[in-house]
């Protein structure tokens, strides 16, 4: 079927009904650090939104304005739910913000901070990685103390650090 005889109002109707991104239901707790990152994220939208908004950038680009205007809703509420922790010093059982180091069965030490769902990057590598308070990880690690075993994926690990 020729271009010409599509319905340009069809392109924009898909556009306009794109999915909002989920927010989770429990608390948004978040680092100073993750604070940061989600006003960062939401300057961004702002400025996808208004970009959008300006010149030709919907004829361009049918579904700029719907990305934009989702994404500062998501941000804008995640902004106004942030409950920021503070960063309490390494104590004797794991809390929210603290970074645990364990020992696996098999010899590997692996490292993860606790943090907030929107900065959590278990893949950022050893000296980076984090995971959502709210993760299975997370969940066994919590109230735990260094020299405790607890099951992650079904196999032992002993909490051999916490900072």
């Amino acid at each position: 079927m020729s271009v010409a005889f599509t319905k340009e109002s069809d392109a924009e109707a898909v556009a306009a009904n794109l999915p909002d991104r989920p927010i989770p239901a429990h608390a948004n707790l978040v680092t100073p650090r993750g604070l940061a990152q989600i006003d960062a994220e939401l300057n961004a939208a702002r400025a996808a939104y208004a970009e959008a908004q300006a010149g030709d950038a919907i004829s361009a680009d049918r579904t700029a304005m719907a990305r934009a205007t989702r994404d500062l809703r998501y941000w804008s509420a995640r902004r106004a739910s942030a409950q920021v922790i503070e960063e309490q010093p390494a104590g004797e059982t794991v809390v929210f913000g603290n970074r645990v180091s364990f020992e696996r069965k098999d010899g590997r030490v692996q490292c993860y901070a606790i943090v907030g769902d929107d900065e959590a990057d278990p893949a950022a590598g050893p000296e980076a990685a984090s995971v959502s308070y709210v993760s299975p990880l997370a969940r066994a690690l919590i109230g735990k103390s260094i020299g405790d075993v607890v099951m992650l994926a079904g196999q032992p690990v002993e909490i051999i650090a916490i900072a």
